[in-house]
Order: structure tokens, then C-alpha cells, then sequence
């Protein structure tokens, strides 16, 4: 088993305190967590961080770690006095002195050393019970959730054998984007032997938008405007997501132009913008009088659109 040094993999001293070891952990399991960092590896990282946090976080566990050195997890002969071989004492160097092993097999075995088969401690002891599994719920949130963000209440399945619905109060965080999940812990499956509930895992679908559409975190608008708006200039009130703004639309605008409006998009580090495109829409001509003006502009314009 190859050592790791807990100190270096959270980035901290080895006099660090607690809350240095706290602070340090939440910053790079955020950064490094699976459902936020998609690169590779990033999942065994965020085990090593999770690994070193348990251990450095408890007294006992960082205490038999530190007096341990650095072949703690190799599992190497231990040569004290006592009961079972193993003196009653813990490694310091090449020697014991007095303390207490728990902690020390805890953290090389993963769990309780008392329920490892074979162990000296306990041996026959009923293993823990089977944690539940976790459920995958797809939850369809409006463009207006995924902006704003905000608490919702959902209903589903608690197990796949029930049909006994659920009812949860989650918070939606602001700027969530469709495919990203969201872990809810022990809120999934419980455990047929009375062991811990699974995990919830709610994978984000923003629904589509009568006016808005969404490119990564911008937000695209199409705005229809008259020919004498687009032709003579004009300031027209703009929807966004946080609410109409004015937008001061230059004469001589062409269809499929594009305006932006910085930080108008959806929120992040940095936010979206909003893209707002010019349709340029022609009123019809339905009487005579219409089309006769139509006649006019064509015989007073000498424009052609076209100059292939």
C-alpha cells in the first residue's frame, strides 16, 4: 500500500489546527468534486482528499498517523510485548510506547477493525449493515429556476419497490445548467438492513423558453423591430431574465445583427450575457393604399440589396 502524506495532499502544515484543516478541505473537495470537475483523475483526487480529511480531522486517527511515520499502511510486523503480539502500545521509530492501536487499524482498514474477518479483536462479530443505493432523479426546472435559483419542493419514488412518493424541499443553486446533478445525502434508496439511506442524485434539465435560448452560460434573444425602427434609430424595452432593460438600437440596423449586453446572461464566474439579435420584420400589405406606398418607397429608393 503506497503512503500518502495527508498534510500534502490538503496543502496544509503539519502543525496546521482544525479549522486550517477544515477550511483547506472544503476548498479542494469544491474544486475537485466529480459533478463540478469533469477532467480526468479528478475522481481519485477527490478520494485522496476525502481520505485525508477523516483522518487528519480526528484527534486519535491524526495522532496514531502522525506517530506512525511514513509506512503506516504497509502493514509491517509490529515486535512489542502483550496479549496477541501486539503490546499494547504504538510505533514510534523502531520501538513502542504506550497508546492505543483502534485508531491506527481503523484507518488501515477502512471501517471498524473488529468486523475484519480473521481479526484478534472481536472475531464473529455481525458485519454492518448494506447502505441503501442511490437513486437518479431527472428534474425538469424552467429557465427562471435555473436563473433565479431558490428552495422547490418535489415528489418521487423512494424505492423502486414502492409506489409511496416522497416529498423533499431541495434548493435549486443559481445558474445550474441542464446535465448537472445535484448529491442530496441519504435522501435515496433505504437499506433493506437497516443501514444507512443512499444518496439522491437529481440531474438538472432546463426546460425550453418561449423567448430566451441559452449558448453555454449567454443567453440569446431574438428581437423583432420594424424597418423604420431599424432605419431610423429607436430605444426599445428589452426583456431579460432580470427583468426589461432599454436598448438603444442605432439607425441603419440590419436584420441578423447583433447587440450584447454584458452580465445579462445567466449567473456565474463569470455570467452570460445577453445576445440580442435583430429580426427586422416587414408589415404586410393588404389594401391598396398599403401597397401603394410600398410602389413609392420602390420608386423614391434606389437601393438594391443585392450587388452579386
Amino acid at each position: 500500500m503506497k503512503y500518502q502524506d495527508y498534510y500534502q495532499i490538503l496543502g496544509v502544515a503539519r502543525s496546521a489546527d482544525k479549522s486550517e484543516i477544515k477550511k483547506a478541505y472544503r476548498k479542494l473537495a469544491r474544486k475537485y468534486h466529480p459533478d463540478v470537475n469533469q477532467d480526468g483523475g479528478s475522481e481519485d483526487k477527490f478520494k485522496q482528499i476525502n481520505e485525508a480529511y477523516e483522518v487528519l480531522k480526528d484527534d486519535d486517527k491524526r495522532q496514531a498517523y502522525d506517530r506512525f511515520g511514513a509506512d503506516w499502511k504497509h502493514g509491517q510486523q509490529f515486535d512489542g510485548a502483550g496479549a496477541g503480539g501486539f503490546g499494547g502500545g504504538a510505533y514510534a521509530g523502531d520501538q513502542f510506547s504506550g497508546g492505543d492501536f483502534s485508531d491506527f487499524f481503523e484507518s488501515i482498514f477502512g471501517g471498524d477493525h473488529r468486523q475484519a474477518r480473521g481479526s484478534p479483536f472481536g472475531q464473529g462479530q455481525r458485519p454492518r449493515p448494506q447502505r441503501g443505493a442511490d437513486l437518479l432523479l431527472k428534474l425538469d426546472i424552467t429557465l427562471e429556476e435555473a436563473y433565479h435559483g431558490g428552495s422547490k419542493t418535489i415528489q418521487f419514488a423512494g424505492s423502486t419497490d414502492s409506489s409511496e412518493m416522497k416529498k423533499l424541499k431541495i434548493n435549486i443553486p443559481r445558474g445550474v445548467k441542464t446535465g448537472q446533478k445535484i448529491r442530496l445525502a441519504k435522501q435515496g434508496q433505504a437499506s433493506a438492513g437497516g443501514g444507512e439511506s443512499g444518496d439522491l442524485l437529481l440531474e438538472m434539465n432546463v426546460l425550453a423558453h418561449r423567448l430566451f435560448r441559452l449558448d453555454e452560460r449567454d443567453v440569446i434573444l431574438r428581437l423583432p423591430v420594424t424597418p423604420w425602427e431599424a432605419a431610423l434609430g429607436s430605444t426599445l424595452k428589452v426583456p431579460t431574465l432580470a427583468g426589461s432593460v432599454e436598448l438603444k438600437i442605432k439607425s441603419g440596423m440590419q436584420s441578423g445583427q447583433k447587440m450584447r449586453l454584458k452580465g445579462k446572461g445567466m449567473p456565474g464566474t463569470p455570467p452570460g450575457d445577453q445576445i440580442v439579435e435583430i429580426m427586422i420584420h416587414v408589415p404586410p400589405a393588404d389594401s391598396d393604399e398599403e401597397q401603394q406606398f410600398y410602389q413609392d418607397m420602390q420608386a423614391r429608393f434606389a437601393f438594391n440589396p443585392r450587388p452579386f
